[in-house]
């Protein structure tokens, strides 16, 4: 709380702690962790909590439940609340109803289910030109308070009924994340046939029914949101009794890539025992610090299981990740001290810096000249302007160029 106070965030997005220091200075903005301070004056109270995956593929309530419980205990004035968080259809209705059986004050509470659809490394861009914005209720007057308060962002409304409202984030969440597991089964099927990925996708992107977002091939999907969502819509149609293997694809598919680069490294190798290897890359994509769901995890975990060493780098997740993948791996300050003496280079998050490598400089230190490029995010021409080199991407040809003099 303090931390937020003197305008610093505790996770990592460009432009965010501007933000929080100056509409904190304008008085728009305060923190607290008084129940009674926060809600005595409030007309519109907005849930947000987290709502992470159990262990049985569900949305796990617990944290909603408890923000419930908390509201009842202190709401003292008639009131909209919002339940933000992302939830399965109905949770609205049971939130409701725990708030009205543990009201300590006789006042109305009227519910609206307003999904958000923010992207971690670019949340501010996503609130302020967003695409549109969903607001479910089954009261007109509480719909319409909420319509007053997003009215300066200029953004289209959709207004619907509460269980569609739910439905509708997970839907959208579940489609982004089948179009990525397509993408990438596209790019194994050009791998095979010798086609290249990026002509596919640019080719299927300028269809305006498909479009060019999220076909970018790679090593899966990560983050706090697509993993667990997909698995809570598909737990929900199992408990609806609507069979939905589609889903059931989906996951297998990202399981499967995930594990692409070890396994390219093995067929490289025929074994990984005391190879050193360079990673570049921890957050689940670039412009963040969250490794929630990361392929970067599995990919440590594996590399090391081989018996290989493993040097990572990452501009802003390195704590982040040692915190799950702990000291089984080295982390480093720099692209090229990962890749001092290195057998091979995974690049993992496709951040601007990896892209923009110098790449002889990373090359000439390695022990052996062998990229494994598991977002495409290398220039062909500039590496093979480097001299000898093996690379691997992701649904594209290899370039492999032997040194002439061997």
């Amino acid at each position: 709380m303090d931390t937020l106070k003197q305008g610093k965030s505790p996770i990592y997005e460009p432009g965010l702690e501007e933000l929080l220091i100056k509409n904190s200075s304008a008085g728009r903005l305060a923190f607290t962790t008084s129940h009674q301070q926060g809600l005595s004056q409030a007309d519109i109270i907005i849930i947000a909590v987290g709502t992470p995956q159990s262990d049985h593929g569900q949305a796990d309530l617990s944290y909603l439940e408890q923000a419930a419980k908390d509201l009842a205990e202190h709401i003292v004035r008639d009131c909209v609340v919002v339940v933000k968080s992302t939830v399965p259809v109905g949770t609205n209705q049971y939130v409701k109803q725990l708030l009205l059986e543990q009201l300590k004050n006789n006042v109305e509470i009227k519910m609206v289910s307003n999904p958000e659809f923010l992207r971690q490394g670019t949340a501010i861009e996503d609130t302020l030109k967003a695409d549109r914005i969903i607001i479910g209720s089954d009261d007109e007057s509480a719909s319409e308070k909420i319509q007053e308060m997003y009215r300066p962002l200029n953004v289209p409304f959709l207004l619907t009924d509460v269980k569609s409202a739910e439905m509708i984030k997970y839907a959208s969440n579940a489609f982004l994340a089948t179009k990525i597991s397509f993408i990438n089964a596209i790019a194994n099927l050009c791998e095979a046939a010798g086609a290249d990925v990026r002509d596919v996708a640019k080719g299927m992107g300028f269809d305006k029914r498909i479009g060019a977002a999220f076909l970018n091939a790679g090593i899966g999907y990560g983050g706090s949101c697509f993993p667990k969502d997909v698995k809570a819509l598909l737990h929900t149609s199992r408990e609806l009794g609507v069979p939905f293997s589609l889903l059931e694809e989906t996951i297998a598919i990202n399981d499967h890539q995930q594990e692409l680069l070890v396994g390219k490294a093995l067929k490289r190798f025929s074994a990984l025992k005391d190879k050193k290897i360079a990673m570049l890359g921890l957050s689940f994509k670039p412009e963040t610090d969250d490794i929630r769901e990361a392929p970067s995890v599995k990919i440590a975990r594996s590399l090391t299981a081989a018996g290989a060493k493993v040097a990572a780098y990452d501009p802003v997740a390195a704590c982040n990740a040692r915190k799950v993948i702990g000291d089984v791996i080295a982390y480093v300050d720099s692209a090229v001290e990962a890749a001092k003496g290195a057998d091979a280079l995974f690049i993992v998050t496709e951040w601007e810096e990896f892209s923009q490598l110098e790449l002889g400089a990373v090359l000439n230190v390695m022990n052996q000249r062998i990229i494994f490029d598991g977002r495409n995010c290398l220039d062909e021409t500039a590496l093979k302007a480097c001299g000898p080199v093996e690379y691997y991407p992701v649904g594209r040809p290899e370039v492999i160029l032997r040194d002439k003099r061997a």
